[in-house]
């Protein structure tokens, strides 16, 4: 009774530092709360986020500021057409005093890679990241290096510019849990904008963003949010959701396996959160959309005629049973 009750107490300390971070990174990104929970789901679920928006709507800032209110180390790499695999994930460098090749570390080696506007690279160097993403490691000259933990992928895309990019292949989406559009603000939150700007906030500066909590404490709040339990009845529900989307007319390629298990964590990640204890399917309907957005492929006549993932996987949601 008594480790029961000490686990709870814990588990409600950690839920509320995580929410301390949510705040702290309001005091320097206005209107982008859907954002900033996003990325802390990505990272209670040990995934990677794909932020797509138009320029100027604060997707690098809402990154650094959250990095910096978690106290993580942090790294941007700007994604440019003449960028290599071995500028992100490092390479072997001779060493004329040793007479011997030794690696060294690209910017990958954090524990927040910012990837900034990842679809103006191409494939050769996207598919650099596959590996990192996935398996957590770096392999280079026989040896796999294995990447900080915490570790989270936070990567920019522009939809509106098509000129000099890459679209990313299916197996790089894939690779992310999340895919976030973030928005313009509202009226009241652009002006509060305007107004910090007006008494002197330096966004690059981040003035009066504090880290709130510590790498053990992310951790502990990772291996929580694993534990939120799951019942069948739930399990079947995703399947299910899955199963719709693969019968859906406007649907070429619907959810897979991967992106069931993708929503499963998400939604364990957000009942956590929200001090639940177990998954409902109210937490799975929440999660879908910015968990399956990117993973559907959609029929050129659908697209044609104006058919979005989201349309789809709200129809999805209105037409699966719910189990009660």
């Amino acid at each position: 009774m008594t480790d029961t009750t000490t686990t709870e107490t814990d588990e409600a300390q950690l839920r509320q530092a995580m929410h301390r971070v949510r705040a702290e990174v309001d005091k320097a990104v206005i209107g982008q709360a859907g954002t900033v929970t996003g990325l802390l789901v990505c990272l209670l679920s040990r995934g990677h986020v794909l932020l797509e928006g138009v320029p100027g709507v604060a997707k690098t800032l809402v990154v650094r500021a959250f990095a910096r209110a978690l106290g993580l180390d942090t790294k941007r790499v700007q994604f440019t057409p003449d960028l290599m695999p071995g500028d992100v994930t490092g390479s072997l460098v001779y060493d004329a005093r040793t007479g011997e090749f030794e690696f060294r570390q690209g910017p990958v080696f954090t524990n927040i890679l910012l990837a900034d506007e990842i679809n103006r690279t191409p494939p050769k160097t996207q598919a650099a990241l596959l590996e990192a993403m996935e398996e957590r490691q770096v392999s280079a000259d026989g040896a796999s290096r294995d990447l900080p933990d915490p570790f989270l992928v936070a990567a920019t895309q522009n939809p509106i510019e098509h000129e000099g990019t890459y679209s990313l292949p299916e197996a790089q989406l894939d690779r992310f849990l999340m895919k976030l559009v973030v928005g313009m603000p509202e009226r009241d939150a652009e002006v509060t904008v305007l107004r910090l700007h007006a008494g002197g906030f330096s966004p690059r500066a981040l003035t009066g963003v504090e880290p709130t909590v510590t790498a053990d404490e992310i951790r502990a709040a990772q291996d929580a949010a694993a534990r939120v339990e799951v019942t069948d009845e739930v399990l079947g529900y995703v399947v299910d959701l899955a199963r719709a989307t693969r019968q859906s007319p406007s649907v070429l390629l619907g959810a897979s396996p991967r992106a069931s298990t993708a929503l499963l964590a998400a939604a364990k990640a957000w009942a956590w959160l929200n001090g639940s204890s177990a998954v409902t399917p109210d937490h799975v309907q929440t999660m879908l959309v910015p968990v399956w957005r990117h993973r559907l492929q959609l029929r050129p006549d659908a697209e044609m005629e104006g058919v979005s993932a989201d349309a789809v996987l709200a129809s999805v949601i209105q037409q699966t049973r719910v189990p009660i």
